[in-house]
């Protein structure tokens, strides 16, 4: 028996297995496709993510990578531009932005090292139980390896950090909460010779461009637009792409001088909710417990928060401190009451509806004031809490102060 089992060994669920691991528990991790491969997902990590990385002795494996640090931000809003770094958290002040054929390789590399087994084409069917009429109650998994064998494996504890369409969340009929539609869809490629030292976002007519350099001197180009548009230019999403470039021009020429290196990649099935992400023998990470659109680039600090809380609040269980019942519960609390102002904020922007006319205001106050410009961005990093900045009396403020 396994103390315990994580299904999913992407960027919540790989960490996880490491941090359990390296504090003497044995682990399994297991996924469902074979790695050193790229999969749908924002790849900018924000200074608290870096942060993680740090912390765990992983940064400079990711930078060796040749994945450049980005130290600036610039959000054009049409009429202007805020250009600044939001604040940094434990002395990181830098984003990244690491393909994520890159990352997860050096998340599983890491677990593997503490000593976490990986298989990996291992395909989880089902969780097992202690009483088959409790859904709930969970001991184990079903699953099918690559050759078709079927398998059974136990322990103390299952978690699901296997993504949005969790097979674990399923299994046990974690409920849903909060939820949000899907309004906006997120698309994306990578070109050669298209050079950026910084974040690039760029908000125009129902559409969100942006451009973050990544691994091999590669640009990320991606662009949010809503959902009914993808349908209606699904046929050719490339000439639809190059059309809204043209409502950047600057950036439009910099990318026509580059060449596309890789095929277009995006999703329309961006919805918002929490599950309730605990329970008699299993737990939920990542964006198999809470989920939102990439619009805001959270989703991998969101599951190196989670690997950390989950490990800690495992580890407290096991020691004989807590009840485990007691502790997951904690954990999925403490989640929602940390992420609630990011979630709401990002669902928010993820409609792609124009600022309001006191956004508009907002944003023509900060111009020239670089200490309120770079908190603004840190609501977007995660190191400015939004309730603060956006409280009534400090927008009053700074609307004055412009």
């Amino acid at each position: 028996m396994y103390d315990a089992i994580i299904v999913g060994a992407r960027c919540a669920g790989a960490p996880l297995a490491m941090l359990l691991a390296r504090k003497g528990y044995k682990v399994l991790l297991v996924d469902k496709t074979p790695f050193r491969s790229d999969i749908i997902s924002t790849h900018y990590i924000q200074q608290p993510g870096v942060a993680f990385l740090k912390r765990w002795g992983l940064l400079d494996r990711v930078r060796a990578s040749n994945c450049p640090s980005i130290s600036g931000f610039i959000l054009d809003v049409g009429d202007f531009a805020l250009e600044g770094s939001p604040p940094g958290c434990d002395g990181v002040t830098d984003g990244i932005c690491p393909r994520r054929k890159v990352l997860d390789n050096i998340l599983l590399e890491a677990a593997a090292e503490a000593g976490a087994e990986v298989r990996e084409r291992f395909c989880v069917r089902d969780v097992t139980r202690q009483d088959t009429t409790n859904a709930e109650n969970v001991t184990g998994i079903r699953a099918e390896t690559s050759t078709g064998k079927a398998v059974t494996e136990t322990a103390r504890i299952i978690i699901g950090a296997d993504g949005q369409r969790s097979i674990i969340a399923r299994a046990v009929g974690a409920a849903e909460y909060l939820t949000r539609p899907a309004t906006s869809c997120n698309y994306y490629t990578y070109f050669s010779g298209v050079p950026t030292n910084r974040a690039e976002l760029y908000n125009r007519d129902h559409c969100l461009i942006g451009a973050f350099p990544t691994n091999d001197n590669l640009t990320l180009v991606f662009t949010a637009f809503p959902n009914r548009d993808f349908r209606a230019h699904r046929e050719n999403l490339e000439n639809y792409f190059f059309e809204l470039l043209k409502q950047v021009p600057a950036l439009s020429d910099r990318i026509h001088q580059g060449k596309r290196e890789e095929r277009f990649t995006g999703t329309i099935d961006l919805p918002g909710f929490f599950r309730r992400s605990c329970g008699p023998g299993w737990a939920l990470a990542g964006d198999a417990g809470y989920h939102k659109h990439p619009i805001t680039a959270q989703g991998i600090t969101d599951g190196f928060r989670d690997a950390k809380a989950l490990a800690e609040a495992i580890d407290t269980a096991r020691s004989g401190a807590r009840p485990m019942e007691q502790a997951l519960a904690d954990y999925a609390n403490r989640r929602d009451a940390t992420v609630l102002p990011m979630y709401e904020m990002t669902c928010d922007l993820a409609t792609l509806e124009p600022p309001t006319p006191e956004m508009q205001q907002m944003f023509a106050a900060l111009r020239g004031n670089q200490e309120e410009i770079d908190r603004f961005l840190g609501t977007m990093a995660g190191t400015t809490p939004i309730p603060e900045f956006f409280a009534p009396e400090n927008i009053k403020r700074i609307i004055e102060q412009g």
